[in-house]
């Protein structure tokens, strides 16, 4: 036990994580890694069109080869929010009638070996009488444009439109009128350890185990059992070891309904293990925006209002269980960010296109909000001369102001947006920068810095789900601490550990509460037939919802604990305390280990009356369902050369308030790999399509990721403003590292290029796409009119 955790307790403590020995010594077990006998692997035939009528599917005689017509009672996947506005696209595991998307599955091919059944699948004849693609989001809604689905109006799933205040008596009233236009580009979530399924029948528990790469295994029971037509209780999921989700683990696919179908038909274990070029053609995509906005303020830098329209490519599908329509909805409540304005209106379009289904990525339609406000701000700025920061500053919303609701109807509920800013500012000494971006370089490259603050909404309850007509309510966690005869402790969480950390922070809550070693705690998750009900880890909600149940759980089962020692020490409950991992009285102490034994094997020992065993269930709802609200300002530093476009990170400054930290080492690492994927986001991944509705960056060749080389060293300052109605007063903050770098950066390398005037809109900030800004500025040097 540290000295911190001797005089403080757990909570706080820099505790090296739990689960990283496993990963380090490589005996970690992933789907890949389970072995059954009498496997088969499977090789999926995957549409080469982006749009047509199917037609036959040529199969080799006697081959193990299915589709869609060997399953007639599969039922689609239907996803979305249940909303009479909403046009539902039914998801088939295998294509019926039409391909919608490059990569839809069109057959599946088993084998003995993966390499057997892709020689299989290229023996398989697909008939596609091809339709026109539906490709450019805004475009889709135009005139004339085709139909991606048969039935529709137009090719939007949903249009929706979100309103507040007098957006024409601002827009009458403001002296600053400026309009632009912000684009941000399709990516892959790219998770270290791709999907997979294994899927078998079990003969002596009559029940279909389902080896699965999920972030909410017992969500994802739900989804199969509808699918496949099964009792849920025939169901037993387990997630083992996860390399990775980001959101793009917390769909159900078609490829996880397809494997339970194949095991079902065949009687055989089926697997199915995801490749890279799966991945990038049909796994989950994400971020796609395009934002047509015009922000309002006075001549001196207030903010009055924001309107615009946004569009959201949401690809073919709308994914179980809540589809595309939340990306739009955040998106557009986000727009304002934390700062103070009037009134705003955004008319916002999910559209469908030929493109592999949109679903949740760190950040979730976020990345794109801030991208757009932080940029109109720093656009704002140079129009009217005065310095960026400065606008953020006089524009923010104060800790006095606290809580604050948005114009968008987000609850701020507690913070110092202000000092954040003010933090990094410092950080990066803003003045030392504008002297030597006046100085020049002797290389010709040119400087810039770049700020955006960001909100991160975390923990929400019931009735913000519930306000987004979701499907499924995640609006509770659940916990069930066991002490074992020895007075060890088992935690069983339903929510799923694929890389937070969590068996760690966990584990110190527990700690905290017990008095106990996080060493002398195994925390158990990830398996429908062992853990309480749960929702699964997203939407930075794990340490606000597992983290109370299990503060709740566990504190009960102190509470006993601490009625057993009282009656075995012959003192009063009120005169005992729990501490160093005994119950302590005026005239001695008991070990936990003594009272567990006598709760579980020598029951003679027990208070009269008390039932035995330590075992408590607990579930956790927060106090405030609109969420905790994470927050943050970013500096980035850069070189940028005008010539080649490459963009250089030369400084990243952070300062964050999550609340209280649980673990601060789990927390820095939580934000260095948000921010890794946020640059990512800003300088190198993107997903393109050609007019026919051919991805272009199926391979890592053309699908760039940062690595160690193009990543900076990242300064975090924490500041800790600990929430209220939460245990321990923390707020989530798995995705806040990931929505603030591209506008960041962004404005940036804008700032570097501001001289030549050229125009940044759209990520990534490919060193094509800089320097095309800069040739297309030297040609035409008009301003916009302001």
């Amino acid at each position: 036990m540290s000295a911190d955790a001797d005089t403080q307790g757990w909570v706080g403590v820099r505790l090296l994580r739990k689960e990283d020995r496993r990963h380090l010594l490589g005996a970690s077990t992933f789907t890949a890694d389970v072995r059954v006998p009498g496997l088969l692997e499977v090789a999926f035939v995957r549409s080469q069109f982006a749009h047509g009528r199917l037609g036959a599917v040529a199969k080799p005689d006697g081959a193990r080869v299915f589709s869609a017509e060997d399953f007639p009672h599969l039922k689609p996947i239907d996803g979305g929010p249940e909303l009479p506005s909403f046009r539902a696209a039914p998801y088939h595991a295998f294509a019926r009638d039409k391909v919608h998307f490059v990569g839809q599955i069109v057959a599946a091919c088993l084998a003995p070996t993966r390499a057997q059944a892709e020689d299989l699948a290229d023996q398989v004849g697909v008939e596609v009488d091809a339709l026109p693609a539906v490709v450019d989001t805004v475009e889709a809604l135009a005139p004339g444009a085709a139909i991606l689905h048969d039935g529709f109006p137009d090719n939007a799933f949903i249009h929706a439109t979100v309103t507040e205040g007098d957006i024409a008596a601002v827009a009458a009233a403001a002296p600053v009128a400026l309009r632009r236009t912000f684009r941000m580009n399709r990516q892959a979530t790219v998770s270290l350890e791709g999907r997979g399924v294994l899927a078998y029948w079990d003969h002596r528990l009559d029940e279909l185990v389902v080896t699965l790469s999920t972030q909410g295994a017992h969500v994802m029971r739900i989804g199969l059992a509808m699918a496949l037509g099964l009792p849920e209780h025939k169901l037993h999921l387990i997630a083992p070891d996860v390399g990775g989700g980001f959101g793009g683990k917390n769909r159900l696919m078609p490829e996880e309904v397809a494997v339970c179908a194949l095991a079902l038909k065949t009687g055989r274990p089926v697997r199915w293990i995801e490749d890279r070029r799966e991945h990038l053609m049909a796994s989950v995509h994400c971020r796609e925006h395009h934002y047509d906005i015009t922000l309002y303020a006075t001549r001196e830098g207030r903010l009055l209002g924001l309107k615009g329209e946004v569009h959201i490519d949401a690809g073919a599908y709308s994914l179980w269980p809540s589809g595309p329509f939340m990306e739009a909805s955040m998106a557009a409540r986000n727009l304002p960010g934390p700062y103070q304005m009037q009134a705003l209106h955004v008319e916002t379009h999910t559209v469908a296109t030929s493109k592999a289904p949109m679903g949740p990525y760190r950040g979730v339609a976020r990345p794109g909000a801030c991208f757009a406000i932080e940029r109109a701000v720093d656009e704002l700025a140079h129009a009217i001369g005065m310095e960026p920061a400065e606008v953020r500053r006089i524009n923010l919303v104060g800790p006095h102001q606290m809580p604050y609701r948005t114009i968008g109807g987000m609850q701020l509920d507690s913070g110092d947006y202000p000092q954040a800013l003010e933090r990094v500012r410092e950080m990066v000494d803003l003045a030392a920068l504008r002297r030597r971006q006046q100085a020049g370089e002797d290389d010709g490259r040119r400087i810039g810095v770049g700020f955006a603050v960001y909100t991160e909404q975390s923990g929400h309850g019931a009735a913000e789900w519930t306000k987004r007509k979701s499907r499924i309510v995640p609006g509770y966690e659940s916990a069930t601490a066991r002490m074992l005869p020895d007075g060890t402790l088992l935690l069983l969480v339903g929510i799923q550990n694929h890389g937070q950390g969590l068996e760690t922070s966990l584990a110190q809550i527990a700690a905290q509460e017990l008095s106990l070693d996080p060493h002398a705690i195994s925390v158990r998750y990830g398996d429908t037939a062992l853990t309480p009900f749960g929702f699964g880890t997203f939407a930075s909600r794990s340490i606000v919802f597992s983290g109370g149940a299990v503060a709740r759980a566990t504190r009960a089962l102190a509470d006993k604990a601490r009625r057993i020692g009282a009656h075995l020490l012959q003192a009063d409950v009120a005169d005992t305390r729990l501490a160093d991992g005994a119950v302590h009285g005026p005239n001695g102490k008991v070990s936990l280990a003594e009272i567990a034994r006598a709760a579980n094997v020598r029951q003679e020992f027990l208070p009269a009356g008390m039932p035995p065993l330590l075992d408590e269930t607990a579930t956790y709802e927060p106090e405030e369902s609109g969420g905790f609200f994470s927050y943050g300002a970013h500096a980035a530093v850069v070189a940028v050369d005008p010539e080649t476009g490459v963009t250089t990170t030369l400084d990243y400054a952070i300062a964050e308030d999550c609340g209280t930290m649980i673990n601060p080492m789990i927390v820095d690492g939580q934000i260095i790999g948000g921010v890794a994927q946020g640059i990512g986001t800003a300088l190198y991944e993107e997903i393109p399509y050609d007019a026919d509705g051919q991805p272009l960056a199926t391979t890592f060749g053309d699908y760039m990721v940062p690595c160690a080389p193009e990543l900076p060293a990242l300064r975090i300052h924490h500041l800790v403003t600990p929430a209220h109605g939460t245990e321990y007063g923390v707020k989530g903050m798995g995705e806040g590292g990931a929505i603030a770098p591209p506008a960041a950066i962004a404005n940036a390398v804008s700032d570097a290029l501001r001289d030549f005037g050229a125009r940044i809109w759209e990520t990534p900030l490919t060193p094509r796409r800089v320097s095309d800004a800069v040739a297309a500025a030297c040609g035409d040097r008009s301003e916009d009119a302001v």
